[in-house]
């Protein structure tokens, strides 16, 4: 080869290499936003099948959890000046709240009266904090206003006294459903949303569960999977733990045309190995599965953060029974406002993810490309 020949292919070669290694980042699409931050492009028409009550992932039998993106190396950028000034701390702790019956007398140790739960909700929008599904909160797909705490809102085995349709086709007054719309038209911002994990008696509807399930999903309700006789899975074998899953998933499927996105265990009890009820071929596949509770959750881009055993608060006053002096969502909440720098405080942001310079080490590493910091 003639040396001016050998000359020019070495120059083409080096800038090449150049064009690779040199700092700077190329324009971000829309896919790879989505990605980074956990989520997928929407899904195609006509592919219900496909599509999870609260989530864009694939349905069953594709892998579950954050698409992987590649390694943002370079130093993280710095945050705007408007999410420093709100102390946006995205790798903060976030309540997920953990409810059962909602009743004017209880009578069981997991029951909470109405003037009970209206005041706590209201506290949590006195206090800067909006709701968000337990689908977006595992995938990170967290959209809340600057210098606002995002908190998940979960109910347990779908009772009549959470869920209830009056002859009108409305929820009936004095559900959890209806207290939770009351205080967000009296709280403007109070996203009315929360998460409702399923057992076969769909909150006693009985002829209506299909009209019922499909009035909560069009008015931003979350649906999920919490076994179909709430079974304690550590006691059982592969095949019945996926059977308890499976039975009542394919029941919400033939009820809605849409797969949940999580589980909640029954008594927060695992089974012998996470694998059963992560994912069945064919049957169920979660992005999140949650436990009972006991402490706030690890913020979704913390390293720390366990998509298949995501920790809750139980919702109850300052008593002593099951230590709720300490770890209950009264005692919980006022941790969190005595320590707002433990706390997640939003930069305002779904696509960056904003905290103090100080906790640079805890953000997962795929997600550097979106952290900022000051």
């Amino acid at each position: 080869m003639p040396l001016l020949h050998k000359i020019a292919a070495a120059v083409v070669v080096a800038a090449v290499v150049l064009g690779l290694w040199l700092p700077g980042e190329p324009a971000e699409t829309p896919s790879t936003v989505a990605a980074r931050a956990g989520g997928k492009e929407p899904v195609p028409a006509g592919k219900v099948d496909d599509v999870r009550l609260g989530d864009r992932a694939a349905g069953p039998g594709a892998a579950p959890g954050p698409a992987k993106a590649p390694v943002h190396v370079g130093p993280l950028r710095p945050a705007t000046p408007a999410a420093a000034a709100v102390q946006a701390n995205e790798l903060g702790q976030v309540p997920v709240l953990m409810y059962h019956r909602i009743v004017e007398k209880p009578t069981l140790a997991l029951d909470r009266t109405v003037k009970e739960f209206r005041e706590e909700l209201v506290r949590l929008a006195r206090g800067g904090y909006v709701p968000i599904t337990a689908g977006e909160f595992v995938t990170g797909r967290i959209n809340v206003p600057a210098g606002r705490h995002p908190v998940v809102l979960t109910f347990d085995d779908s009772t009549p006294e959470q869920f209830s349709l009056d002859p009108q086709g409305r929820p009936k007054p004095g559900t959890a459903v209806a207290i939770l719309q009351e205080v967000a038209r009296q709280h403007p911002g109070f996203r009315p949303t929360a998460t409702f994990y399923l057992n076969k008696e769909l909150f006693g509807l009985a002829s209506q569960e299909a009209a019922g399930l499909r009035w909560l999903t069009q008015n931003g309700f979350e649906l999920g999977n919490h076994t179909l006789t709430h079974r304690d899975l550590s006691t059982l074998s592969r095949k019945e733990v996926e059977k308890e899953i499976g039975d009542v998933e394919a029941k919400i499927v033939s009820l809605t045309g849409a797969h949940t996105a999580t589980l909640a265990y029954p008594f927060g009890s695992e089974p012998d190995k996470r694998s059963w009820a992560e994912k069945k071929d064919g049957s169920y596949a979660f992005r999140g599965i949650f436990l009972a509770g006991w402490k706030p959750s690890e913020s979704p881009f913390d390293t720390e953060f366990d998509r298949l055993a995501v920790a809750r608060v139980r919702s109850e006053g300052k008593i002593k029974e099951n230590d709720c002096t300490r770890y209950c969502s009264t005692a919980w909440l006022e941790e969190l406002d005595r320590n707002p720098a433990t706390r997640y405080t939003s930069d305002g942001d779904p696509n960056t993810i904003t905290f103090p310079k100080s906790e640079e080490d805890r953000l997962v590493k795929e997600l550097r490309g979106q952290g900022r910091i000051y």
